[in-house]
């Protein structure tokens, strides 16, 4: 492992999704899984599993179901410009390295499906319905218990000198990836991630400035930093 600090580590962990066959130690996977369960949970309940697939037929079967949902998001991005931010070059280099993955996500030597079980809240059922409808429409917040664990698998790969980057578009076809998996009903995928050497180099992490994407007090006032 580099000898990383805190910030430096952050500000250089990019996405990477030209990644080499290589294979990477058990030893460093673990290190991974292990910065992973540092994570906060809901509720520290540490309802979470982290699927390690090394088998080349399952990284196939994974991969081709990953070919196939890109298909959905190619229809989506048809015709998308830029956004303000990137100029067409370089949303060009992008779009190619994600066309590169949609080919290739099988031929990472890993690939980690961090998953979450289901809610621990047991009595849902006995709250008032117009409760119970609030609790419907948030059901996006499961994700504050895993996704907290999959940023600390992009920045412990970063500092092992390994590349990464968050995908969810298998989940267009999760019953197919809950049967290769062979994932329990109250256990879902959250993410699809591919783990390796890259095929290039980290570099520095270009973002907007903060005070064009924070606000003071609410929003629309710049935050003046």
């Amino acid at each position: 492992m580099a000898d990383f600090g805190l910030f430096e580590t952050m500000y250089s962990a990019g996405a990477i999704r030209r990644i080499r066959p290589d294979p990477v130690p058990d030893e460093i996977i673990t290190k991974v899984l292990d910065a992973a369960i540092r994570a906060p949970s809901g509720s520290n309940a540490q309802a979470w599993t982290f699927i390690v697939v090394k088998d080349a037929a399952k990284r196939q079967q994974l991969g081709a179901i990953y070919k196939k949902a890109s298909a959905i998001l190619t229809v989506l991005y048809a015709d998308a410009k830029p956004p303000p931010h990137m100029d067409q070059s370089k949303f060009d280099r992008f779009w190619r390295s994600v066309v590169h993955l949609f080919n290739h996500m099988g031929d990472a030597p890993i690939l980690i499906v961090p998953c979450l079980k289901q809610s621990m809240w047991t009595n849902a059922a006995s709250l008032p319905d117009d409760i119970k409808a609030r609790m419907a429409s948030a059901a996006r917040l499961a994700g504050s218990s895993i996704y907290p664990a999959v940023q600390n698998i992009i920045l412990a790969c970063r500092a092992y000198g390994l590349g990464t980057t968050l995908t969810t578009i298998h989940a267009f076809f999760e019953d197919e990836v809950r049967q290769i998996l062979n994932l329990p009903p109250d256990v879902q995928s959250y993410a699809l991630m591919p783990v390796g050497y890259p095929q290039g180099k980290h570099g520095p992490v270009s973002r907007k400035p903060v005070n064009e994407v924070a606000c003071l007090d609410g929003y629309g006032k710049p935050w003046p930093g």
